[in-house]
């Protein structure tokens, strides 16, 4: 089945493939008369709302910004110019940029920060995968310039938190309503370098470069997101010149298909540019559903051993993502740990369930054990091509060892939804990213929102979520290695997490844009250094 539908996109893409010579030329003479960026997107930007959860981050990237940003060096001043921090690491003292105004013209002063941070904080309860929100107990203003954050106690990666995309970034103190956002904003003033023009529901956002903004004016000065479906849809748009840029990000991953890509590209006219690995992608297990075989390490186990990493990177991904054989890639923090391996091994997945109790009758196709079949749900997101790709293939391999497999295609909202009510068997996901990792996926093991129910069934839950409490407040380097290495150690072996690649954020664009890099988080991109040729 996987290869009819291979030869028939193939086939497709060879037919459109006539069309781009003529059309990518145009794409980029547009691009040259315009001076604009407008990128293809599978959902529309939503609600911009900087302290809610509901927006586009690459939107809310490029109107919005943060005290300090995550680099690839460290963390940097961003609108904090400088800090310090107490002895005892529970208060942060930041020396704010004096140059800095919201799109509508207001100052950005210590004020507008503590009037932000304590309306993101008046709906604490929605912020609590971000473990700072539970740490923050008072924000201070000390002078016009100067404020000062309390915490209950110390928390290392309060820097890294406060530099994400969301939720702790400001908008202008007149787009509060009574002193909140958790109830909606009254506009979208940001002090980034681009400010939202207009906004057409599941249609488009333009947003026009920010003149006055702190960093000089952006060199491009619009940009367009317009809505598309995923796949040929999009790849016909950068033939027709109606986009001229696709990447992939949090609100359409499979924007453009590996293969319109390479022919895009081949054409001489585009360029594909991908960033260092930046997340990893995995199937969650549910080991707390105790009626289904999901809740048996050994079945999970089998699982991980059934998957073709090398094939499913190499052939269905185009080369386009590395295998991944552990939960976080060698360039995240904290993550050079030496951990069992478990490569594709269809005998040692045959092996593990014999000895656990799963039998194959003379005849029969699926395991068995006490009566029961051996038989799981794979929910994966259902505007991905390639997860749907995979989730085929894996079925497949998993046939082999005896593992009914039965795939189930939802929109990504309703996947969220089972992953924090326990509703699922195995689902696709993937970590957070550099900038979060590993300590935002870490901390979410014991969030309900995420994955609760993927931890709390292993043998030891209680010491895998007492070594993430400490070490979330250690102030002490080589503690927190090793608190981190027991972390990983613990679910790696309970094989609840399954990876199965390192993906990367990948762009399309026409050869004449330059300065084309990435940041460390996957859900957003820096178009302000960017320019046309």
């Amino acid at each position: 089945m996987i290869s009819k539908r291979f030869h028939l996109t193939a086939l497709v893409f060879i037919v459109l493939s006539i069309l781009v010579a003529c059309s990518a030329n145009s794409a980029n003479s547009d691009s040259k008369q315009k001076a604009e960026i407008v990128y293809a997107t599978a959902k529309d930007i939503n609600d911009l709302n900087p302290h809610l959860y509901t927006g586009s981050m690459a939107a809310q990237g490029m109107v919005y910004e943060s005290l300090v940003e995550n680099t690839k060096d460290g963390i940097k001043p961003l609108l904090a110019e400088s800090w310090e921090i107490s002895e005892d690491g529970t208060v942060y003292t930041f020396h704010l940029r004096k140059d800095v105004k919201f799109h509508d013209g207001e100052p950005f002063n210590a004020e507008s920060v503590k009037k932000n941070i304590d309306a993101v904080q008046k709906n604490s309860k929605k912020h609590s995968w971000i473990k700072l929100s539970t740490k923050i107990v008072s924000c201070v203003v000390v002078d016009e310039y100067t404020v000062k954050l309390v915490l209950s106690e110390a928390y290392y990666p309060t820097l890294v938190e406060l530099s994400l995309t969301r939720p702790y970034v400001f908008l202008s103190p007149k787009d509060l309503i009574n002193e909140k956002t958790k109830d909606g904003i009254n506009g979208n003033h940001g002090t980034g370098p681009y400010i939202l023009k207009e906004h057409k529901t599941d249609e488009y956002a333009t947003f026009g470069a920010n003149e006055d903004y702190w960093g000089g004016s952006p060199k491009i000065k619009k940009i367009t997101s317009k809505v598309l479906p995923s796949g040929e849809t999009t790849f016909l748009a950068l033939q027709k010149g109606e986009v001229n840029f696709a990447f992939t990000d949090d609100r359409g991953a499979d924007n453009i298909d590996v293969e319109a890509m390479n022919q895009l590209v081949d054409s001489g006219d585009y360029q594909l540019i991908r960033s260092e690995p930046m997340n990893t992608k995995m199937i969650v297990a549910n080991s707390s559903k105790t009626e289904n075989p999901v809740s048996e390490t050994s079945v999970r186990e089998a699982v991980w051993y059934s998957i073709d990493r090398e094939t499913i990177t190499e052939d269905l991904l185009n080369g386009t993502e590395t295998a991944a054989n552990t939960l976080f890639s060698s360039n995240v923090n904290y993550a050079e740990v030496d951990l069992k391996n478990r490569g594709y091994d269809l005998e040692k997945a045959k092996e593990i369930l014999e000895e656990a109790g799963w039998s194959l009758k003379d005849g029969a196709d699926v395991r068995t054990k006490d009566g029961k079949k051996l038989t799981m749900k794979l929910y994966y997101d259902s505007n991905s091509s390639s997860q749907k790709t995979q989730a085929e293939f894996i079925q497949a391999s998993l046939k082999e060892t005896g593992i009914q497999l039965e795939l189930i295609g939802e929109e990504s909202t309703s996947i969220a939804n089972r992953r924090s009510t326990g509703d699922y068997d195995l689902l696709f996901n993937q970590t957070w990213g550099l900038a979060y990792d590993p300590q935002s996926t870490i901390a979410a093991f014991t969030s309900e929102a995420s994955y609760l129910h993927t931890t709390k069934g292993i043998a030891k839950a209680e010491e895998l979520y007492k070594k993430i409490e400490e070490v979330m407040v250690s102030t002490d380097e080589e503690t927190r290695k090793g608190l981190y290495a027991d972390i990983l150690t613990i679910v790696h072996d309970e094989a609840v997490f399954i990876p199965i690649s390192n993906g990367s954020v990948t762009v399309v664009a026409p050869k004449n844009i330059k300065g084309i890099s990435f940041k460390q988080t996957q859900f957003e991109l820096p178009f302000e250094q960017m320019h046309f040729e």
